[in-house]
Parts: structure tokens; sequence; C-alpha cells
């Protein structure tokens, strides 16, 4: 304490008073004018500042002046006392204001070279702040050292401060990769080595749990040995690094997984392979990762997978060539690599020389002689020559053949030169014999094939022409007579009218086209003389035949013999028409009917209808309870014949529409009525023809159906299940709604506005439903709802009513 501090205070009150307000004072003057001092303050605030070699710094230098306007020549220094410059502005404007040009475009590619880049540290006013900024982008060990801030105040004042950055070096990780991988059963480190100053401590971790030394782990100083490696080691393990003077923790973490060396799992001792096929040899490995594969021929030490003709697919081993030749034979080597080994396996190809057919010639004989066709092939084994006739599958044995005793197969073989023959020998040669066959040569590199012809010679033969109808003309028409000669070799044709040569007759209308072996008369019949036999005379080496073609005169067919009608309604007749007499090979083409009103005398108003023979005879759009008259005519190519058959038929009065036709086909029969059976279990669309309508149009159609069962040949319905529906402007409906494996009947009627058709009746049944949703079976035995329908009907037979209410009660507890 000062003097005044030493006075006696407590011997004059007042006295301690005054000196007491005069030390507050004199305190406060202080204060004020430490307050005032000029100074600048670096931030942080720490003298010593203590960084990793390699990271980013800021220092900030404030100053703390009474007059910040006052301050000028605010500048840092670095450790060697040299003044460290401001960033470079790379491009100004007039107005001073530095332009940012991006060195990447929002893709991340360069669009210029940075020549503005950031120098190692650089100063940098701080906006806004009246600060200066010291800016280390990457810190490295001489940076080291004491950094000045310096400035001068109101032009005559020096002001300076300074802080010391000390470095040190961080953890670095120098062998550890972050994938290893160790080899089955196999000691290995996992590798971690780390530098950093002052020195680290390593440990390790798997799973969270810290890893020690023992039987199976071995931390060491370079890595993590791990004894006798199995599948059950694959995993992460972290490797820790710490440094307790600094403070520093880094992990690493390392996905072990564990490989195997590669094992060759198939591979046969020898391959065979067919000389110009294409060939597939396979060699399987295991490994892990799986092993490439690879093909070597041992004899050129060359990899198969680059040779042509060759494809490797290396994942498989599956080696493939296109086409074997000789010198693909050898000793070949397989190779399986991955990253934890290399093993081989070798094997032997043989190649096997396929059958080729050098000898088979066309031969010709005569029918009832003996014809033999030989052939000859080579090939490794000595290939086995058989015969078959072309477009069958069915080849000759060897010996006699138990279908056929007049043909022989002769086989012979000589290994030693790879060669066989074979002769398919026929004794009395037939026409039948006559065409193509096919040598095959097999041995097991595969089968050769050839076509030789057999041609037997006849005589001719005019047997394909026997049943041909007369030829027809009319009308002079010119019309063709045309004689084709089967005949081995081809016949001559000479045409002979009424026992003498044609071509002596020197007739104009009888004109020859071709001697063989066909030949076409034309006949230009301007005379009847010219309606009659000519005959065709063929001739070839073997011998002669002849066949007598005949012209005729056609004419228009018969009158029709009757007509009766067959079926009618208010609208329609239906007619059966019987055909007149007709002579062969001009037949019927078309019926032709004319009717009228019975009122009206004439026939030249009357109305015409055609159908072709095969058709329905219907003549429609007529007039209810009118009275007509029909007559007929037949027409052939000529023209059409008289009329015939003059009838009168009345069509009935206007009545309610004819029975409609359903459009099914029973596909299942029971034993009194046929049985349509739905594709579905739950509906049924029924279809059906529309019917004739009597004179009046059909407004409606109605559809009714009922569940049931059949019974000793009566059918008993569940009327209380019945349904009824009309169905107008459509000609089907769809049932739905309908129980699975049951019986309906269908009736189908028609309805006008005179009344309902006769119901045209159908059975159909449905097919059987899931009774299992779910899929899975029940264990008891399954009953259909309809056998049990059909016993109680049985047990009630004898009393309807209680049938009915019996069957009835069971369907409501459907």
């Amino acid at each position: 304490m000062g003097p005044i501090g030493k006075l006696k205070l407590g011997q004059n009150p007042m006295a301690t008073a005054t000196i007491a307000a005069v030390v507050i004072l004199m305190n406060f003057i202080v204060i004020a004018s430490a307050a005032d001092v000029p100074k600048l303050e670096i931030f942080p605030s720490q003298k010593v500042q203590r960084k990793a070699v390699g990271q980013a710094m800021i220092l900030t230098c404030r100053p703390n002046v009474p007059s910040p306007n006052l301050v000028a020549d605010l500048q840092w220094k670095d450790n060697m006392n040299n003044t460290i410059l401001p960033k470079p502005i790379v491009k100004q404007m007039s107005n001073m204001h530095q332009i940012y040009q991006p060195v990447y475009d929002s893709k991340g590619h360069r669009i210029r070279e940075n020549t503005g880049r950031n120098p190692p540290m650089f100063t940098e006013y701080m906006t806004g702040t009246e600060s200066l900024a010291l800016i280390i982008n990457h810190l490295s060990v001489e940076m080291e050292g004491k950094y000045y801030c310096t400035a001068s105040y109101a032009t005559n004042e020096i002001l300076e401060t300074s802080v010391t950055v000390k470095t040190y070096v961080g953890i670095t990780w120098t062998n550890a990769p972050e994938n290893q991988n160790p080899i089955l059963g196999e000691d290995y480190v996992v590798r971690c080595e780390v530098k950093a100053d002052p020195n680290p401590t390593i440990d390790w971790l798997r799973d969270g749990d810290q890893i020690r030394t023992g039987e199976k782990y071995v931390v060491e100083t370079n890595g993590l040995l791990i004894r006798n490696v199995q599948e059950s080691d694959d995993g992460i393990y972290t490797c820790r690094a710490a440094v307790l003077e600094t403070g520093e923790l880094v992990e690493r973490t390392i996905r072990v997984e564990v490989y195997s060396r590669p094992a060759i799992t198939y591979l046969p001792t020898t391959l065979e392979a067919t000389e110009g096929k294409p060939f597939s040899a396979n060699c399987t490995a295991t490994g892990k990762p799986v092993p490439e594969i690879f093909w070597i021929k041992d004899a050129t030490q060359q990899n198969v997978a680059t040779a042509d003709r060759f494809q490797v697919n290396p994942l498989t081993g599956v080696l493939n060539i296109n086409s074997v030749t000789q010198d693909d034979y050898g000793t070949y080597t397989c190779i399986a690599k991955n990253d934890a080994g290399v093993v081989d396996q070798k094997t032997k190809l043989n190649v096997l020389i396929t059958p080729s057919i050098h000898f088979l010639y066309n031969v010709t004989g005569d029918s009832q002689k003996e014809i033999a066709l030989t052939c000859r092939a080579k090939g490794r084994p000595a290939p086995e020559i058989t015969f078959s006739r072309w477009g069958s599958d069915d080849e000759y044995a060897a010996g006699v053949q138990v279908d056929d005793e007049r043909i022989t197969l002769e086989q012979h073989f000589d290994e030693e030169k790879g060669e066989s023959s074979g002769t398919l020998r026929i004794a009395r040669a037939q026409r039948s014999d006559d065409g193509l066959y096919q040598c095959k040569a097999r041995n097991t590199g595969g089968t050769a094939y050839a076509t030789g012809h057999i041609t037997v010679q006849f005589p001719p033969d005019f047997s394909h022409m026997k049943d041909l109808p007369p030829v027809f003309s009319w009308e002079e028409r010119k019309v063709n007579l045309t004689c084709l000669a089967m005949s081995i070799p081809n016949a001559t044709i000479e045409w002979r009218w009424n026992g003498k040569p044609l071509k002596d007759l020197n007739d104009k209308n009888l004109q020859i086209v071709g001697t063989g072996p066909r030949s076409d008369l034309i006949v230009h019949p301007v005379a009847r003389q010219y309606y009659s036999v000519y005959k065709c005379v063929a001739t070839n080496i073997l011998g002669t035949s002849q066949i007598d073609i005949q012209l005729k005169e056609a004419r228009v067919p018969e009158p029709v013999p009757a007509a009766e009608p067959k079926q009618l309604t208010a609208t329609s007749i239906t007619f059966d028409i019987r055909s007149p007499p007709v002579e062969f090979g001009m037949p019927i083409t078309a019926f032709t009917v004319q009717y009228k009103e019975a009122i009206n005398p004439d026939w030249s108003t009357a109305m015409n209808r055609s159908w072709s023979p095969d058709s329905p005879y219907i003549v429609e759009g007529l007039k209810p309870q009118t009275m007509y008259h029909f007559r007929f005519a037949a027409r052939n190519q000529v023209g059409l014949g008289m009329w015939g058959v003059n009838t009168q038929q009345s069509t009935p009065k206007r009545s309610a529409p004819e029975e409609p036709k359903p459009l099914h086909s029973p596909v299942q029969n029971d034993i009194e009525e046929p049985v349509v059976v739905s594709p579905y279990s739950d509906h049924f669309e029924l279809r059906w023809s529309v019917p004739a309508d009597n004179g009046e149009p059909i407004d409606f159609y109605q559809v009714k159906y009922c569940p049931g069962v059949k019974m000793a040949g009566t059918w008993h319905e569940l009327e209380n299940q019945c349904q009824s529906v009309e169905v107008a402007d459509s000609t089907s409906y769809e049932m739905s709604r309908l129980a699975g494996n049951t019986y309906y009947r269908i009736e189908l009627r028609a309805h006008n506005i005179i009344g309902f058709s006769s119901p045209a009746s159908v059975i159909m049944k449905t097919t059987r439903d899931n009774p299992y949703p779910n899929g899975v079976a029940s264990t008891d035995h399954s009953i259909s709802r309809l056998t049990i329908i059909a016993m109680v009907a049985i047990c009630l037979f004898n009393s309807r009513s209680i049938l009915n209410g019996q069957l009835n009660r069971l369907v409501a507890v459907w």
C-alpha cells in the first residue's frame, strides 16, 4: 500500500472518508488511462498456436485504439521478418472491384487454368471488422516460428504484437489398405503402418471390441497377425492410432475378405472331338474370388483364346471350337488363376474323322429285273452304310428285308483303310421301287448323307386315266382332249379316229399339239360327227398301250322331277329338291326357283332365287296367309334346263316365332341326353341363332335356367331356385353366380307380339370349383353338393312333395 494507505484512518473519520474518495478517484483514472493505450490484439488470443502440419490456419490482427481511423500500415511479418503480401487479384475493372473468374464449371469440368492460385500464405482485410487476417492454406514445418503484426498510429506511434506458431506431424497412414485379402488356411498380417510426431500408439478392434494378443491374434508393430485364417475371419477390423501428447485419435477401417486358392474340380483326362464339327469341353474350378480359367495348347504354348476357331469363357471354363481340324489333336493344359494363386491340369484331345461319301451313282434298270445301288464312304472308324427311301426315316437293315424279301442290303468294312461300302439289291424291280434313295454313312464322329436315284423302266401305262369322265362340248366350242402316258423312257403318242391315224386325215378341225409323253388333241366340233371316240396310242422301247377318250355333246339338265315343302313358316318355305339324272362329268351347278302369288297369272313378273346344290333351299320374304306358285329348274355348265315341277303352297298365318337354336355342341354325353359343359364353375354364356319370326318381329327372348338332378331318366328341378330373364337386342346371355359342379336345365324361347315360341332346351353342367380357397385339402372325404342332392333325392324318391321340400332346404343351406 502507498503512503496514503499507511495513514491511521481510524483516528479521524472525516479524514478517512476523504482519503477513501481520493483512492477511488485515482484507481478510476488509472483504469481509464489503461483503456486509452493504443495496442494490437491477435486472435485466437493464445500466445502460442499449435497446429498439425498440412492443416490450414487463420490469425486475425485487430487494432484496439481510441481512434481507428488513425491506424496505418497494418501488416503481418513472417518468421523470417518478411512482410506477408496480400492475396493477388487476377483482374480488376475500372471501379476497382475484383472480378470472380471460376476455374471449373457447374459439372466439375476445367474451363481455364488457375493462374491466380493462392500463395502459401497471404493477408486479407476482414470486411467490417478493421482487422487484417493472416491465412495459411497448408502449414509446413518450415513455417514454424514467431509472427508479428505491426501498424503505425497517429503517424508517430509504432504498434506491434506477436504470436508463436508451433507445428507437429499428425497421424498419417503409410501402409494400411482399406481392403485386404488373406488366404484361407494360412497366417496373415492385416497391415496397418502409421507415422506421426510424436510417435503414436496402435491398438485393434473388431465389432467394437478390443483385440488382444492370444492364440488366434497377435498385435504386431506392422499390423495384426491372424493365425490359420478361416472364412469366419471375414469382417470389419479397426486400426486405432493415438498420440497422447497431442490428444489426436484416428481410426482406420479395414475390410478383411478371406480368399481361397483355386482348385480344378472337373476335367476329363481324355476328350474326343470330331473333325469338321463344333466341339465343347468344360474345365471347372473353385476358389475365391472366382478363378479365371485359361486353356493352353502344350505343343505351341499358345493361349487358345487368342486362336482362330477357339473361344474360351474365362468364368465358366467352357472351351468351344467352331470346327475341329486334325491339327487340334494334342495335349491341353487348363489353368485356373485368381488373386490367391494358380493351379493347372492336363487333358488329351483326340480327333475323330467324320464319314464322307465318295461314290454313289444313279442306276437304271428294267422292271422285273434286278437293280443294285452301291454307296462307298471313308471315315474313322470305318462307317456303317445304310439306305432309306427319300422322305422316310425307316432304314433298310443288313441282309434280306423282313417285309420285302426282294430287297437285300450288303455291307463291307475295311477298318485298316477306314473305308466301307453298302449295296442295296432289288430283285424283280417294280415301278414302286422307282425314286430317290438316301445313303447314310455313320460312325461315332457323325453321319454323312448322299442321295441317288433308282430309275425303273416300264412300258406306257394309262391306268391313271381310266376313271376320268368323258370330255364335253356344246355349241361348236373347241375342246381339248389330253393324253398323258406314264412310262420310262418317255413314250411317243399317236392319235387315231375310226381306226385311222389323225395325222393322215389333214382335218383342220382336228389339231394335234405334242407327241409325248403328253399330247393334246384340239377338236372343233362343227358337225355331229366330231362327237365320237378318239384313241390315244403310246409307245416306248418296252411296249405299247392305248386308251379311248370320248367327246360327247353336252346338254342342259333334264327338268326337276320333284320339290316338296319341308318346313313352313309365315314368311319362309324350305324345300326338298330332287335332282334330275345327270351325266358323268356334267354335274348340276345350281337350282333355280321362280315364284309368284297365285292371284298373279304372269310369270314374267315372278321372283327368282338360286341355290348351290349343297345349301338349304329356303325361300324367304313371303307374305303370311298367302298362296304362292313355284316352279323349279336345274343348271349346269351348258345353261338352265327346262322348268320342271310346278307346285303351289300357302304360307300359314302370322304366329309366334320359330324355336331358337342354341349354338352349343355337347362335349359330354349322359346316358339319356347330351350335356353342354361350361368351362367355368360360376358362369355360362348362352348363345343362339335368330329364328324365323313368322310374320311379326321378335321383340325379346326369354331365358329360364334351373338347377336340378336326373334320377331314373327323370329330370327334377329345384323350382324355387329357377331364374328367368328377358333378353332384347341380343342373341346371347351370360348366366352368373352359378354353383360349381352342378347341372342346370336351360329353356330358351323367342317372343313376338303374337306370343312365345316353343322352348329350346339345353342341359348344362358347370365345372367343379375349388372347395379349398387356401389351396389346402381337408383330410375328410369331400362330397359334392350335387352328390348330396342326388343321395337325398334317391332316398325320398317315392314322395315328390317331400323330395322338393328337402331339395329346396338343401339349396337354401348353400
